[in-house]
């Protein structure tokens, strides 16, 4: 990563796990981990039940919380789903948009995925917005194709104002929740190929700004090797977020 021009964010994104009593209990094991580790961005992710537990155990640190979804809607009639307003009221600062398992299970496509950002952003939100490619898509050489696709239409009509609230989080499909890992030079060459895709959208001053993440299965053991590299500014940590040590490790190695 580069640091001369922008913060590594180290974020967890805990799926579907926690109670709100555990939610406390992690935070709890976790904050004195990274007391004075203020060279990177921390988030924890959490469930919507679990936010307000989170928002609570996160006073006087310096982790921020963040939700894992958002509706593109300001109100109405979307049963089962949370507002932009409602997450700001809160106090949440941060949001996942467009992670694969939204896309994979819940219908989520380009088209919804490019409202939820922009409604997001209007509340004042910011985005971590995933991008990535399938197994199939990699082995038929089209991973750039596809992530640049992605990027493109999550960001039709955000402003180059508006992207210093956006981090960009490559996810290949292939490798989230599988143990497997893209290596450190596969997860280079596409972090600095989206990096090329938000310099034709916004110019090479802007897209040098702008936080670019790994988020496939990212771990203490590979955090280091992956973080060296100049074009990955932390990750979106999925397993590991819910082992404090293991957390902590990868947040120290996004201080060096």
């Amino acid at each position: 990563m580069n640091k001369s021009v922008r913060k590594a964010v180290i974020a967890g994104n805990w799926k579907m796990n926690k109670t709100p009593a555990q939610t406390t209990a992690l935070i709890q094991e976790l904050a004195p981990l990274t007391k004075g580790q203020d060279g990177c961005d921390i988030v924890v992710c959490t469930p919507f039940v679990d936010l307000a537990n989170a928002l609570e155990a996160t006073k006087g640190t310096n982790i921020k919380v963040g939700a894992q979804n958002v509706h593109f809607e300001a109100a109405g009639a979307f049963t089962g789903e949370i507002s932009a307003e409602m997450l700001c009221e809160m106090g949440v600062e941060y949001v996942i948009i467009g992670h694969s398992e939204r896309r994979q299970y819940f219908g989520e496509t380009d088209e919804t995925v490019n409202k939820r950002v922009k409604a997001a952003l209007a509340s004042g939100l910011t985005v971590i917005l995933c991008v990535g490619e399938m197994l199939d898509e990699r082995e038929n050489g089209i991973t750039n194709e596809i992530v640049a696709m992605q990027t493109k239409m999550a960001l039709l009509g955000v402003t180059a104002d508006q992207m210093n609230k956006v981090i960009i989080a490559y996810e290949p499909v292939w490798a989230i929740g599988t143990g497997k890992t893209a290596t450190a030079d596969q997860a280079e060459e596409v972090c600095a190929f989206i990096r090329s895709v938000l310099a034709d959208l916004y110019g090479e001053e802007a897209a040098k700004t702008v936080p670019v993440q790994y988020g496939g299965s990212m771990n203490a053991g590979n955090a280091a090797e992956l973080l060296a590299k100049e074009n990955i500014d932390g990750g979106l940590i999925g397993g590991a977020s819910l082992k404090p040590a293991d957390f902590a490790k990868i947040i120290q190695a996004a201080q060096n």
